[in-house]
């Protein structure tokens, strides 16, 4: 169905904004339910995501680092949303199998994540065990592949 293009603008918006905002807020709860009973505070954790700009000075700053670390967390949620609907449009597989898509974008963007991005990073850290790996990856797919895939097919429709 062509739509006109204000239309199919303002889809593409819409399914990017609740796919990004899903996916940040089921990653930041899963951060924060894996950390929290380690003795790690969500102020901490949110200053540690900082810390891939600020590096390790971030965990003394106060809330505005950590303000900025939460800011982060979705601009990154927002980028692997608008990444993954841009490449659906193309790749119609995308839509048509979300859950088996979800569950390889999970897996990509853990990749992106821990391959690419944070050693790039001013902090450089990487899981340390394969448990904290497994832990990673399967948080990426419940918590960031599969939501996006399903959001955006909702808005696919």
């Amino acid at each position: 169905m062509n739509l006109p293009y204000f239309a199919s603008e303002s889809r593409a918006l819409t399914a990017i904004f609740w796919a990004g905002l899903t996916c940040g807020v089921m990653d930041i709860s899963a951060a924060l339910l894996i950390w929290w009973p380690q003795g790690v505070s969500p102020a901490r954790l949110l200053k540690g995501i900082a810390g891939g700009l600020l590096g390790p000075q971030a965990y003394n700053a106060g809330w505005p680092v950590a303000a900025l670390g939460l800011a982060c967390h979705f601009f990154i949620a927002y980028s692997a949303a608008t990444v993954f609907y841009l490449a659906s449009r193309k790749l119609r597989f995308l839509t048509l199998r979300p859950v088996l898509s979800g569950v390889l974008y999970g897996v990509c963007v853990y990749l992106v994540m821990y391959w690419i991005v944070v050693p790039l990073s001013r902090l450089h850290r990487r899981p340390t065990s394969v448990k904290a790996t497994v832990i990673a990856i399967i948080t990426h797919i419940f918590c960031v592949g599969l939501p996006v895939s399903l959001v955006i097919r909702r808005f696919s429709r």
